[in-house]
């Protein structure tokens, strides 16, 4: 496990720690997909456990303000039908983490949600949007699982929850609302686990307290972007955020 001992860390790691506080604060309140490019950033510059060990108490306390602030849009049907695989997910990620390696688990993260884009771009483009969204109890199940799998794993559930609520084709507020609490119950409900399996100790807890300035920082930023986006140009960014990351994620192959 990574050594937070005295804190000691050089200007770059402290430069990326403050740049993804404000990115999660962003993502919580105004561009979902922009909260995945925390992920590799801070495994670049820290042990990839110890990364994911820093960034889940950042988004714990971003999601405070995220449903302080958008706690009536929230679509509950939406979240209570995630939550059984979610949970699941989260099991088999607390079990799984002792035996492989973030890195291994990086590229199948990007094919899950480079297929995911895919899909959802044939499925616009062939029918003008006209056809009807998934409605079978294995797409909420399939899609539950992974998010549950992979945030438990790394922290990357994002990109999986963005298409989700696409295919909902929610506005971008009940967007925002429903993505929030689902985080808000996950991510609680993982800081346990995270200190049970040593990823989240006393003085990377005090890193992250020395964040919480920058996250607010980045709320601010978030509901500003978000009153100033147009629902169509929502849609589109938080796709090409999303491509981005999947693409990113699957040319840790090569590394």
């Amino acid at each position: 496990m990574f050594d937070f001992t005295a804190l000691d860390f050089d200007s770059s790691q402290w430069f990326v720690l403050c740049f993804c506080a404000v990115m999660v604060g962003v993502a919580k309140t105004g561009v979902p997909g922009i909260g995945i490019l925390a992920v590799p950033l801070l495994a670049l510059l820290f042990p990839a456990k110890a990364s994911t060990g820093l960034l889940l108490p950042m988004l714990a306390f971003a999601d405070l303000f995220a449903v302080a602030y958008y706690r009536r849009h929230a679509r509950w049907p939406i979240i209570i039908r995630l939550l059984p695989p979610a949970l699941v997910g989260i099991a088999a990620g607390s079990l799984l983490i002792r035996h492989i390696d973030n890195n291994q688990l990086k590229p199948l993260i990007g094919f899950i949600v480079l297929s995911m884009l895919v899909l959802n771009y044939w499925r616009t483009s062939r029918t003008k949007g006209s056809l009807h969204v998934p409605t079978h109890w294995s797409f909420a199940v399939t899609l539950g699982f992974f998010a549950g799998l992979t945030t438990q794993l790394a922290n990357a559930a994002g990109p999986i929850m963005v298409i989700y609520l696409l295919a909902m084709r929610l506005d971008k507020h009940s967007f925002i609302g429903t993505g929030a609490w689902y985080f808000l119950i996950l991510n609680w409900l993982k800081i346990p686990l995270f200190v049970w399996d040593g990823r989240i100790t006393l003085l990377s807890l005090k890193t992250d307290l020395l964040m919480c300035p920058f996250i607010i920082v980045g709320v601010v930023l978030g509901i500003l972007i978000l009153k100033k986006i147009p629902q169509k140009w929502f849609n589109l960014i938080v796709q090409l955020l999303a491509l981005a990351a999947a693409i990113k994620l699957i040319l840790t192959i090569f590394n």
